[in-house]
């Protein structure tokens, strides 16, 4: 969508200016491979595939978030503060204010299915427990009354 400008997003180094330029979450999952990774964290989008080969933990762990938002991963993994000075460098935009949710975060990989898991993960079981509790109650009832 457009290159990195001279600024970054706090105003300093490299990377695009604040403001911009801004890339939807499916323009960063094209970006998925070796040679062409980008990285969602916290809604600004990096291109670290020249930062591959030197990451510390290997390439494959970048490969594996490549073309998703990967702001859990990075916060989990307790990066220093000279590893997240270093994101300026690789930092080429923001995701699209479309494809962020009202706090202003966005995870890509939420699909409609896990929308609907609440059904299959809490309320299916819930149900069934309340029919078998129903039915031993009438059998209960049922044996007393015989």
């Amino acid at each position: 969508m457009g290159t990195a400008g001279e600024r970054g997003l706090d105003g300093a180094g490299p990377g695009p200016a604040p403001g911009g330029p801004f890339y939807t979450l499916a323009e960063v999952a094209k970006r998925n491979c070796s040679k062409e990774t980008w990285l969602v964290i916290h809604g600004r989008v990096y291109d670290v595939t020249g930062f591959l080969s030197e990451h510390p933990g290997g390439e494959e762990v970048l490969l594996e978030q490549a073309g998703r938002d990967a702001t859990e991963n990075f916060e989990d993994v307790g990066h220093s503060k000279d590893a997240q000075d270093m994101l300026k460098q690789y930092l080429i935009g923001e995701v699209h204010p479309c494809d962020r949710k009202p706090d202003g975060s966005k995870d890509p990989n939420k699909t409609p299915s896990d929308e609907t898991s609440f059904w299959s993960v809490w309320l299916i079981p819930i149900l069934g427990a309340l029919v078998l509790g129903i039915m031993y109650r009438f059998y209960m009832m049922d044996g007393k009354s015989s």
